[in-house]
């Protein structure tokens, strides 16, 4: 089987082509930068002997994306999906560069939405198990939080989206998975990207890219729509389900305030 991941040039997206090719995937993997594109599909090639296929693409452009999704809908051996392309940005929505917010949304929704599309319309007529979409989401799913209006939205949009997949699937008696994976801080470039100090964040909190991939997998494999790696963001969101919205509300801001002064 093949499966298409996005945003593949580094971090979770790079683990899941290093993962899947482990288990005898072909892989085409889309991302923005030629180089570290090239580099983790020769990687992965020679050490795995699986076929790999570069493809430049930038999902928040409409014809890109449109390339991509054709290319889904048509390729015969499709297997899976893995909508990972994504990032963050720190500040206030109304302080920050209108630009970049419209660019995540464009990336985190528009483009789950069209390649998701694609491959549910090739896997579903085929009905064979063990296919399906992973969409790369986050505990930010779970609570709003200043300064990260944007991700927060699309993060939950993401799940929605998927949980809706899953009631849609099953309501056809389909064996396709779909699945939202939901990593908290994971050790890769999206915090230097989003503009986030490591160093404000307890170590207990980071996770390797590796390990959430294993758990994806894993959690793929049963059939789980919701996975959540590691057992302090299980307990943190489990917490977080138990407590009023006001709460989480007053919570998020006391962070951030917090955060400012350490900044400060």
């Amino acid at each position: 089987m093949l499966a298409v991941v996005t945003g593949a040039s580094s971090g979770i997206g790079a683990a899941f082509a290093r993962k899947l090719a482990a288990r005898g995937y072909g892989l085409i993997l889309v991302a923005r930068r030629e180089d570290r594109r090239r580099a983790i599909a020769e990687e992965v090639g020679d050490l795995y002997r699986v076929r790999v296929e570069a493809m430049r693409a930038d999902l928040t452009i409409e014809t890109d994306r449109n390339t991509v999704a054709d290319r889904i809908r048509r390729e015969p051996d499709l297997g899976l999906l893995v909508n990972n392309a994504g990032f963050g940005t720190l500040g206030y929505f109304f302080e920050t560069d209108v630009e970049s917010q419209e660019r995540m949304h464009r990336l985190h929704v528009l483009a789950t939405v069209s390649l998701t599309h694609a491959a549910i319309a090739n896997l579903f007529p085929r009905g064979k198990a063990g296919t399906g979409v992973i969409n790369v989401s986050s505990v930010a799913a779970f609570a709003p939080s200043p300064q990260n209006v944007s991700y927060h939205a699309t993060k939950a949009w993401m799940n929605a989206f998927t949980e809706g997949l899953a009631t849609e699937l099953a309501g056809r008696g389909s064996p396709v998975t779909v699945q939202a994976l939901c990593p908290g801080f994971t050790l890769s470039e999206f915090q230097d990207v989003a503009g986030i100090d490591r160093a404000t964040i307890p170590a207990s909190l980071w996770m390797t890219a590796d390990f959430v991939v294993e758990e994806s997998l894993r959690g793929f494999d049963r059939r789980k729509l919701i996975v959540i790696p590691g057992w302090r963001y299980k307990l943190l969101v489990a917490t977080m389900k138990a407590i009023p919205d006001r709460l989480i509300r007053w919570g998020s801001i006391a962070a951030v305030r917090k955060y400012r002064q350490k900044k400060s």
